[in-house]
């Protein structure tokens, strides 16, 4: 698949990254367990690339039951030993056990808000952030929103959740549209923006 030399630039080559970032990165995402998986999976990436994670994720819906909550916990007690030898996903004890706790934190927050969605898309009011950038280079690492909501999310029990890889989930899920003006999917996020809905 070759980009468009106006596309965004840091999928580069690779099939599996650019596929990626044509056909899911910036698209507004609406469901709250397609949601909690991205969190758990963008906290996952830290310290490595994005391509590494993206790799492992079939494996990682496999091991953990398609990121439900609910079967998450009740098997942990029984497979954390199993998950920290299994080379599908990322063996760091501090990792899986962040995925465990996020489980715990997104059922909360279920209870008190009606959906997990609900309770991220009120940050944007529902609508996601169109940005216009022209570089790479001008995009930033974190926003003043992001640290807020890590500071939101660390403080309900969500582990592998700074203000970097809030900001990464948020670019991911379409709460922002970073992709380049220049991208051929920058409009079409805009238009899916604009038929977004709950």
């Amino acid at each position: 698949m070759t980009p468009n030399s106006t596309d965004c630039p840091w999928p580069g080559t690779d099939p599996l990254y650019r596929s990626y970032h044509d056909q899911q990165w910036g698209r507004p995402i609406a469901d709250s367990k397609e949601l909690f998986a991205k969190l758990c999976l963008d906290g996952q990436q830290a310290g490595l690339s994005w391509i590494t994670i993206l790799k492992k994720t079939p494996h990682y819906e496999k091991v953990f039951y398609g990121f439900d909550p609910k079967k998450i916990i009740s098997h942990a007690p029984k497979k954390f030993d199993h998950w920290l030898q299994d080379p599908g996903i990322v063996r760091n004890r501090l990792k899986i056990e962040s995925i465990v706790k996020n489980a715990r934190a997104y059922l909360a927050i279920q209870k008190e808000f009606g959906s997990f969605a609900n309770f991220l898309w009120e940050y944007v009011d529902f609508k996601p952030i169109q940005n216009s950038y022209r570089h790479f280079q001008e995009i930033p690492a974190e926003t003043p929103l992001s640290k807020q909501i890590s500071k939101d999310l660390k403080k309900r029990g969500f582990n592998f959740v700074g203000p970097t890889i809030v900001y990464a989930f948020m670019q991911a899920v379409g709460m922002v549209n970073d992709h380049l003006i220049t991208c051929s999917c920058h409009p079409l996020c805009v238009a899916e923006a604009q038929a977004f809905k709950l």
